[in-house]
């Protein structure tokens, strides 16, 4: 299952102790907190799920609240969890059991950026937030926020909501973004933007200088780190006959995949095949988080990138957990 022998994983099936009358056609969120309880964002039902270490249902909660449109779960230090609810354009904090603590955005108010609603190729970009993607928070306390469908931008908050900044714009090119749909930051400040369109990861300083970029990636579209600093990605399926903005027209399948680089770039692991519904490969990885032990969890919008295209059956999987052997 993987590229190397420094990091080698194996999925556990059935982890998920799923409730009665529950579904998620697309998992598109998770996270763990400091007691390695997972978090789980989902869409058709769109909600959080919570789960023990061991897999055990302990509740959920945002069932009144979320759009359809759901898309990124991060949680924070101190164990509040962000919900980034695309649909609404705004970003809520909530306490572990799912009070609402505070509200980033105008719910339900677009930014105006040019999006004509369709086409990428139509933003000029602006401020927040024309259906964010993700969040993450900075040692300091910061919140880093990635604004991608309707926007081209990385806007950073301080912990109490105010905007301090914003960069990015529509390209290619160093600092600029086709779709910014990930984000993290390392232990030392530096910001890392999962630009998935532009299959690449760009790294910039705290106040948005750009100080490079990673490019042996796939549509990434979000990272993860860990304690030693290695960088997890989740990265999408490109298929045949897609036209990447970089690399022009696909002519062959490429897989959605996990890939694990050590902190110089250096890959330690990557799987997934073109048997993507089969254990332990992938349909569409949306977001991915490394527990205390060094287990993995990866969460695919199946549904929306594949299921409703008749690409995937109704049966695939959405969530997986992956065990650290080595």
């Amino acid at each position: 299952m993987t590229a190397t022998r420094e990091l080698r994983y194996h999925v556990m099936a059935g982890w998920e102790q799923l409730p009665a009358g529950f579904t998620h056609l697309d998992c598109v969120g998770v996270g763990v907190d400091s007691r390695d309880t997972v978090y789980l964002l989902t869409r058709d039902q769109p909600r959080v799920l919570v789960y023990r270490p061991d897999g055990t249902f302990v509740r959920s909660w945002g069932e009144d609240l979320f759009t359809p449109r759901t898309h990124g779960l991060t949680v924070a230090p101190d164990d509040s969890v962000y919900c980034v609810d695309e649909g609404n354009h705004c970003v809520y904090r909530f306490s572990p059991t799912g009070e609402v603590l505070q509200t980033i955005g105008r719910p339900g108010v677009a930014a105006d950026t040019g999006y004509d609603g369709r086409s990428l190729e139509s933003i000029r970009g602006g401020p927040p937030f024309n259906r964010p993607t993700n969040l993450a928070v900075a040692p300091g306390g910061d919140l880093y926020l990635t604004d991608g469908y309707g926007n081209c931008k990385v806007h950073r908050f301080s912990a109490a909501g105010e905007l301090l900044q914003s960069w990015g714009a529509p390209g290619s090119g160093p600092g600029q973004f086709h779709l910014p749909h990930g984000v993290a930051v390392a232990a030392d400040g530096r910001v890392l933007v999962a630009d998935r369109e532009n299959d690449r990861l760009q790294f910039f300083s705290p106040d948005g200088a750009f100080l490079g970029q990673w490019t042996d990636v796939q549509r990434p579209t979000n990272v993860a780190l860990d304690g030693a600093g290695r960088v997890y990605v989740a990265e999408l399926w490109w298929r045949v006959g897609q036209r990447s903005p970089v690399h022009g027209e696909i002519t062959t399948d490429r897989p959605g995949r996990v890939s694990i680089f050590d902190p110089e770039g250096r890959v330690l692991a990557r799987w997934g095949g073109p048997d993507r519904c089969a254990p332990g490969n992938f349909v569409a990885p949306h977001d991915l988080c490394v527990d205390s032990r060094g287990d993995l969890y990866v969460a695919e919008v199946t549904h929306t990138f594949a299921g409703r295209a008749g690409l995937a059956p109704p049966d695939c999987h959405t969530f997986q957990k992956f065990i650290r052997q080595a």
